[in-house]
């Protein structure tokens, strides 16, 4: 039997603070449980901020100086989140025919990796570890968290990024690897919203749903 074509809503939100993002990601997996507002995908860029997973070691926080440091509900290590870096949160309920963490991952790491391909990268997985590589470079970083079947946090693929923050942390806590950028690979310099719609229609495809691209959050009726 064939799924019934669902539709999800990807939302543009510009450059917004971690915090902000993560108390309107709490909002709109409440409003999702109830069934007030249908699947979501934000997507957006941070100010500088490094964030702890779940799984995050403090150590692996080299050199932070000035920039933020978050604890946050995500599974994972250590990361960074910066300008030039495009993240995408989807706020989705994976009932009743999609319960499968490993396949929802792997479809975030999918999304990040045709977005690559749209800018000429090859890019891929390597054995063991999450995320999108470029060889022996991680190119996006995936990290969620799942509340009853609705999911929140997401992926993060570095554009412009600049690189140079992820030496003052160990990311995702992976010793002898590096990062990369978009940029890095190929000198092209792709905008926060013109990585955004890439995302949102790959997103969409790999989910089978039809898409709607919006600018702003949702407006959450009675929250």
């Amino acid at each position: 039997m064939s799924r019934a074509v669902s539709r999800v809503e990807a939302r543009f939100l510009g450059r917004i603070g971690y915090r902000e993002a993560h108390v309107l990601q709490e909002e709109l997996v409440e409003a999702r449980l109830r069934g007030a507002i249908g699947d979501q995908l934000l997507l957006l860029e941070h100010p500088r901020v490094f964030t702890l997973g779940r799984a995050a070691k403090k150590h692996h926080l080299l050199n932070v100086g000035a920039i933020e440091v978050v604890e946050t509900g995500r599974g994972g290590d250590v990361t960074y989140h910066g300008p030039g870096q495009l993240v995408g949160y989807p706020i989705v309920d994976l009932n009743p025919d999609r319960r499968d963490v490993r396949k929802y991952v792997a479809s975030l790491e999918e999304t990040m990796i045709r977005i690559a391909e749209r800018y000429g990268i090859r890019a891929g997985r390597v054995d063991g570890l999450n995320g999108a590589w470029v060889g022996e470079r991680k190119i996006g970083a995936v990290g969620v968290r799942i509340r009853r079947w609705v999911t929140m946090h997401g992926f993060a693929i570095n554009g412009t990024t600049d690189l140079s923050d992820f030496d003052r942390i160990v990311p995702c806590g992976i010793q002898n690897k590096g990062v990369t950028s978009i940029e890095r690979e190929t000198g092209a310099r792709p905008g926060i919203r013109e990585l955004a719609e890439h995302a949102a229609s790959i997103f969409a495809e790999l989910y089978e749903a039809e898409l709607h691209f919006l600018e702003g959050a949702p407006e959450l009726l009675g929250a």
